[in-house]
């Protein structure tokens, strides 16, 4: 059995690249050295500039990732090679990931006040063609949202993540999943889920004034928008 320490994982982050998000690029080591975390995937909203971008810089570190908006909620992937566009449909979106082999997630599938949140009907359509749910989003301000998460992905025998959805500083490394060293691939992704280990904790409520005031900033200031 691998002595091999355990990786600290974030797998839900976002950067300035996402429109609710001022943290900037050169931010992130730093970021992710005071957290503690080993691998870093963006995700940003419909977004896989910033991702695919410190990829290439740092392959061993930044898994290229996006958060994608569907037509009835909100996916999450990882291991991409090229962006996918928002608002196609679910089948459409996954159809386009497989060919990527990228791995495949439900975001936040119950959280009762999110945009991006989904309707259990429409999970049981495609929940038989996505690698994972995430079954714990710090950002949920009612945890009986992520237990019913948690839940389902149980009870449909799926992989399962957890994500800090960090938008602020404070929330890098909130809810992070702990997994042996895996090869730095999609598959190898897969495999390091099936028996990882997850470290959660719900972050403040008020963190999400900082999405807010981050949207504001940058209608105000178009220039703090990335080019």
């Amino acid at each position: 059995m691998s002595t091999s320490p355990l990786w600290k994982i974030e797998l839900h982050a976002h950067t300035i690249y996402s429109k609710d998000c001022l943290t900037r690029l050169d931010k992130l080591q730093d970021i992710c050295k005071q957290h503690g975390i080993d691998k870093l995937a963006i995700t940003d909203h419909n977004s896989a500039r910033a991702a695919l971008q410190m990829a290439h810089l740092y392959p061993m570190w930044i898994i290229p990732g996006e958060e994608i908006m569907t037509t009835e909620g909100e996916l999450l992937a990882w291991y991409i090679k090229e962006e996918i566009p928002p608002h196609l449909t679910p089948k459409e979106t996954i159809t386009r990931l497989r060919a990527q082999n990228a791995v495949i997630g439900i975001a936040h599938p119950f959280d009762r006040y999110r945009r991006g949140a989904w309707q259990r009907d429409q999970l049981m359509q495609i929940v038989d063609l996505v690698d994972c749910i995430e079954v714990f989003n710090a950002r949920c301000i009612h945890n009986e949202d992520n237990h019913q998460a948690l839940a389902f992905a149980q009870e449909h025998n799926k992989l399962m993540t957890c994500g800090s959805d960090a938008h602020s500083f404070p929330e890098y490394g909130k809810a992070v999943v702990k997994a042996r060293p895996f090869a730095n691939t999609a598959d190898g992704l897969r495999q390091a889920l099936q028996d990882a280990t997850r470290e959660e904790r719900l972050s403040n409520p008020l963190i999400h004034f900082s999405s807010r005031y981050a949207k504001w900033m940058k209608a105000l200031f178009p220039s703090m928008r990335p080019q």
